[in-house]
């Protein structure tokens, strides 16, 4: 049964949610202020690295994590696919994750990574220091060895939120660029951060995350055609592939709504960046921003009814673009009164917040 649905929150998340009820017939309304002609876009979605990577992101203890970003990883060469037979927009940018290690204490760290991964099943190719370089010829040549994880892919995350608005709008859903606190129908929740404030208690706090947007000047080597993923005396970095450059991130800091990019940060990023691909010095820094990741204390989202007429769809952490296709198949079925029963665990109710 078709019904009216309104979605708070016009992020990734909000977005696709609106995409595909409005495609099934649903009567929808999506609110944010960052809709608004003139708002800088600030938001967690539009500071993502778009890394679909549920394995190479995994640690030990977090199999729940891993099982769950890899079901969403399944799901999105479809949704890709059907996003860009709704708007002519690719949005996909690269296709595998190469992780590799600085120091021997970094591959000590990456080959406990390796092990838990096989434990959970999941066994991918190492790669000793000639075979990073023959891979990615462009990397540093004192890297200590790789991980080489094919099924992840990586995706331009501001081609892609406005690949979903447009599909949203077109498929019938009204964007309106404003919250209110009167809503009609069903409400889905996907406020990222700011959910807390909006549904006091719920167990959703930002943290911040620094990202640079790196582009090719004429003339210098080209970019990575993978992700790289990168352990640098026991710092992470990435390095996602866009068309005219790369994404280098991110930093994580407990540091409550502060969006203020720092020194520090755009130091460490660039100098660990710079040690596994020398050839970024001659980049040109064309971006450096901060987003609120909106964390969980398991950093699981939270996604599942709140009450009879409200859903929550938000609580991503780091993983908001990967796990995108997990929750709105979720959603919809929340929707539809056929809630997916191996998605239990994103039930916001296992933690008494209320």
């Amino acid at each position: 049964m078709n019904s009216d649905i309104s979605i708070v929150g016009a992020g990734v998340i909000g977005a696709a949610i609106a995409w595909q009820a409005a495609r099934r017939g649903h009567t929808v309304r999506i609110y944010d202020p960052l809709l608004a002609d003139g708002v800088p876009q600030t938001g967690a979605s539009w500071a993502a690295g778009g890394m679909l990577a549920p394995f190479s992101e995994g640690w030990p203890g977090e199999d729940q994590v891993l099982d769950v970003g890899a079901q969403s990883l399944a799901r999105w060469p479809a949704l890709a696919a059907e996003l860009l037979a709704d708007t002519g927009i690719d949005v996909l940018t690269g296709r595998g994750t190469l992780l590799v290690a600085a120091d021997s204490a970094d591959a000590a760290e990456l080959d406990t990574q390796d092990r838990w991964l096989r434990a959970q099943g999941h066994a991918f190719q190492r790669l000793g220091r000639g075979e990073v370089r023959d891979a990615q010829p462009a990397l540093a040549k004192n890297l200590r060895g790789g991980l080489w994880v094919e099924p992840e892919l990586a995706v331009d995350n501001r081609a892609l939120l406005r690949a979903l608005r447009t599909a949203a709008a077109e498929a019938g859903a009204e964007l309106i660029p404003h919250l209110v606190t009167d809503l009609p129908g069903q409400v889905v929740l996907a406020a990222g951060s700011d959910s807390a404030a909006l549904r006091p208690g719920l167990p959703v706090r930002p943290v911040k995350g620094e990202i640079l947007r790196l582009r090719r000047r004429p003339g210098t080597p080209e970019p990575p055609t993978c992700t790289i993923r990168a352990l640098v005396r026991g710092r992470h970095v990435y390095l996602v592939p866009r068309p005219d450059g790369v994404v280098v991130g991110a930093t994580m800091c407990e540091h409550g709504e502060d969006r203020q990019v720092t020194v520090a940060g755009v130091r460490d990023l660039l100098a660990d960046a710079e040690a596994v691909l020398p050839s970024i010095a001659e980049y040109e820094l064309a971006d450096a921003m901060a987003g609120l990741r909106p964390m969980t204390p398991d950093n699981l989202p939270l996604v599942g009814r709140l009450s009879d007429t409200t859903i929550a769809a938000t609580g991503h952490g780091r993983n908001g673009v990967l796990m995108m296709a997990i929750t709105v198949d979720t959603v919809l079925a929340e929707l539809g009164g056929n809630p997916l029963p191996q998605m239990k665990c994103l039930d916001p109710g296992r933690f008494s917040w209320n």
